[in-house]
């Protein structure tokens, strides 16, 4: 008689508030969907745990949870709350149980603070037990909530003693030009957001026999962080800078990422150059990378060149020794862009807000801008990555390549339905679609009324780039192969890839064979590390959002269906803040959801993406971060 198999699996527990659970098993191409757990099966597995399951025979998905591998959350927020002689912690996530905290354990914190709590122990039965690390603050404080945030990620502003101390000694280290391309007479400056400090790149443009030689020079990070010291654990722990609204949490210590390697205005620093000869096409013909030192001349801002730009009389006179380069980086910038629109670069038109505190303390949240100073740059760093990539492709060395794959078969048939269901004709491969398709859709519609939405829809059809050891070329920037080069002080994967360049230059082969065997496990770390923080900055953006829109109250706005589910209608703002409609709050009907349409259909009414609503404020959720909105009136 033939054994029957027994379906066993490792997955990641997706828990609901409502005591249940999913598993997302980890081998894809084995199980392909997740398996429901009832509350009776989790074997005390809480939300993000890996675990062991097994398969309930007889049915189509349910599982048991057999063995709990290995626990996700050790150190975890909430609201501190006393009863009687002991204490409990109530976590900002739903997801996860309550915690004990016996008092002696409390340290400082008393009821209604926001505290970090960390698990002790997971008994058998019943409730984990945990102790206060740390106080936050008041629940429901601006400040504390904030901190709470950033603490739920594993984000922290300090750095231990001994990597500061390490940062300050390195950070003393005498400038020379010795074995270095001495750069320090040329035309270098910075263009940078105005509030920005940590100055990662300079540029510098010369044209010559009707070519264009540009100069990107980037901070050399890797002359102050050696592989393997205190620094570099800790930079690669971190794997990115973080940028809030009111703060940003660096990936070095300010006197690095701030100091000795930011390209401060008029000060002698160290950079890893790349110099590339681009003809007037927009071809580039050759390229070269050197260690240099570089001096910048100006500290300019993105509005500072823009005016220049825009023949601005006071900044062209202020300025007037960079008058006729940033001319010259215009005029190339702008050939760049149609060399690559030619290729099929996907140029998504979504809104990225910009949130910050006023002088006044206010919250102002606004619309980004993106003027020809910000193309200018966007372009000339992408060149630097790509000519990097190639020159780590052609030396056969160690890289982090920045994938983004084509989209899945799946997500572009929903697109092309959606889109079809626009009357938007549209004709191709859903198995192997190509950049040029997706910009020959973005053409079509770039004058239509709903063509932001279908830029919406689109980029939820993309793969989200992320960090590989295998170069799979970049679909969004119809780019054959693609790293991150330009932003070392702040992104590890661009450390890394200079220390390749570097060794490369060195013909270190040592060095190489060490960067070789590292890089395997270190792209799917720093991608992991980017979406944590990219999370993290959504979440405070939306705190900032809600409590923005609390003072709005009772007011009507314009907005545009930007997301529909099967618990009602995400509306967004001219400002960017979205908010929900609940099912609740539509008007009385038997809605039926369409998930691939991004629909939902009535007897009498429907929502889309893309519809225009007059929506009312009706208050703000800030235990789920959720604007709530009601229906004021519709087409």
């Amino acid at each position: 008689m033939k054994r029957k198999e027994i379906k066993t699996f490792v997955g990641t527990v997706q828990a609901n508030e409502r005591g249940f659970a999913f598993i997302i098993p980890d081998d894809k191409e084995k199980f392909n969907k997740d398996f429901f757990v009832p509350r009776h099966s989790l074997n005390g597995a809480y939300n993000g745990d890996k675990v062991l399951a097994l398969h309930v025979s007889g049915t189509k998905d349910e599982a048991k949870i057999i063995k709990i591998i290995e626990r996700a959350n050790t150190l975890i927020v909430g609201t501190f709350e006393k009863t009687g002689k002991s204490a409990k912690l109530y976590p900002d996530d739903v997801k996860l149980p309550k915690i004990i905290i016996p008092l002696a354990l409390s340290g400082t914190a008393n009821s209604g603070d926001k505290v970090l709590c960390e698990i002790t122990s997971y008994p058998t039965r019943g409730l984990p037990h945990g102790k206060v690390v740390e106080t936050l603050g008041r629940s429901g404080d601006f400040e504390a909530e904030e901190l709470s945030i950033i603490r739920t990620y594993g984000l922290y502003e300090t750095f231990p003693d001994n990597v500061i101390e390490e940062a300050e000694t390195v950070s003393q280290k005498p400038i020379t030009p010795y074995g270095r391309l001495d750069l320090r007479d040329q035309l270098i400056f910075t263009i940078d957001g105005e509030d920005t400090r940590d100055i990662d790149d300079a540029v510098s443009l010369e044209k010559r026999d009707g070519k264009y030689i540009l100069g990107v020079h980037i901070a050399d990070v890797s002359r102050y962080v050696a592989p393997k010291t205190e620094l570099d654990k800790e930079a690669y722990r971190r794997g990115t800078s973080v940028y809030f609204p009111d703060r940003v949490l660096p990936m070095l210590p300010k006197t690095l990422s701030n100091g000795a390697c930011s390209l401060n205005e008029g000060e002698d620093r160290y950079a890893l150059s790349c110099i590339m000869t681009f003809d007037r096409n927009g071809n580039r013909i050759n390229s070269e990378i050197a260690e240099s030192i570089i001096n910048s001349r100006h500290k300019m801002t993105y509005p500072a060149v823009t005016a220049i730009c825009d023949g601005d009389r006071y900044y062209c006179e202020k300025y007037r020794d960079i008058v006729n380069t940033v001319s010259d980086m215009q005029k190339l910038c702008i050939i760049l862009e149609n060399k690559r629109k030619a290729l099929g670069n996907v140029e998504l038109a979504v809104n990225e807000p910009k949130i910050y505190i006023d002088e006044n303390g206010e919250i102002v949240i606004k619309n980004g801008e993106r003027g020809i100073s910000e193309r200018i740059i966007e372009q000339f760093m992408i060149s630097a990555n790509e000519a990097v990539a190639e020159f780590l492709l052609k030396n056969d060395a160690p890289c982090l390549f920045r994938i983004h794959e084509i989209p899945s078969p799946e997500k572009a048939e929903m697109l092309m339905t959606f889109l079809k269901d626009l009357g938007i004709r549209c004709n191709f491969n859903t198995d192997n679609v190509t950049p040029n398709d997706f910009q020959d859709i973005l053409k079509a519609v770039q004058d239509k009324p709903f063509a932001g939405v279908v830029n919406k829809v689109m980029l939820r059809s993309m793969q989200k780039a992320r960090y590989s050891h295998i170069n799979a070329g970049h679909f969004g920037l119809a780019s054959s192969a693609y790293c991150h080069f330009t932003s070392p002080i702040r992104r590890y994967p661009d450390l890394f890839v200079h220390r390749s360049v570097k060794a490369v230059l060195h013909s270190d082969n040592k060095a190489l064979h060490k960067y070789a065997t590292f890089m395997k496990f270190a792209g799917d770390d720093c991608s992991s590390r980017e979406r944590i923080a990219d999370e993290a900055e959504r979440s405070v953006d939306d705190l900032y959002k809600v409590v923005y829109m609390s003072e709005h109250v009772g007011e009507t706005f314009d907005a545009t269906v930007s997301g529909v589910t099967n618990f009602g209608v995400f509306c967004e703002l001219e400002n960017s803040v979205e908010g929900l409609i609940d099912f609740d709050a539509l008007p009385n009907d038997r809605y039926e959801y369409f998930p691939e349409k991004f629909a939902i259909k009535g007897r009498k009414h429907s929502f889309k993406l893309g519809d225009k609503l007059k929506i009312r404020v009706d208050g703000c959720d800030f235990g789920s971060m959720r604007v709530m909105f009601s229906l004021y009136y519709f087409n």
